[in-house]
């Protein structure tokens, strides 16, 4: 059988465009497994972090504890939220929990400002700086945990990436909302 030009036309045509579809979909799964690992590699950070404010906390108790012994619920409350945030497994159980602990840290705070002699401790006050600047990263970490997760969750939601994420089981990953409740409240304004 002889096949003249006029008739390969349409199926060097047909075979152009799926060469062109299977290469799109390879570059559409490699980009959703860049993006799941990056997702992955930013949470480890901030779950980094976190263990650093974590392991943190007990020495900053103690310091206060020397100080504030009629702050015992404090004191309490405290250790248990580090206690539940230490063993939350999940985005949104860690969310959660550190949203508590961050709760129980701004009562620890507050409790330090009623004493003089806990705030003028040298290691209290080495003890808060460096808890601020933990909290600098991971604010940080969040940041970019988020901003990754963002570019993910848009890949495998958007037409026509979806349909490669929807056959290879791609999922949004949760954002990781970190923050603190005093900062939502409209300040007051008094003269």
């Amino acid at each position: 059988m002889y096949l003249n030009f006029n008739t390969m036309i349409p199926l060097i045509i047909v075979i152009g465009l799926a060469i062109l579809f299977i290469m799109y979909g390879v570059s559409v799964y490699n980009r959703l497994v860049k993006l799941k690992n990056l997702v992955q590699e930013a949470w480890s950070s901030i779950d980094v972090m976190l263990k650093k404010r974590h392991d943190l906390i007990p020495n900053l108790v103690e310091t206060v504890k020397g100080y504030a012994v009629h702050e015992r619920d404090t004191l309490d409350s405290v250790t248990r939220a580090r206690a539940q945030a230490v063993g939350a497994s999940s985005v949104e159980s860690k969310e959660v929990a550190e949203k508590n602990l961050n709760q129980a840290m701004m009562n620890l705070f507050a409790v330090a400002e009623q004493y003089p002699d806990l705030k003028a401790n040298t290691n209290f006050q080495q003890l808060q700086n460096e808890l601020t600047s933990i909290e600098n990263d991971i604010e940080k970490s969040r940041r970019y945990y988020n901003g990754t997760v963002r570019e993910n969750n848009t890949l495998v939601e958007s037409f026509p990436s979806n349909v490669v994420a929807n056959m290879y089981k791609f999922e949004k990953s949760p954002f990781f909302e970190l923050q603190n409740i005093a900062e939502r409240e409209v300040p007051t304004v008094k003269f």
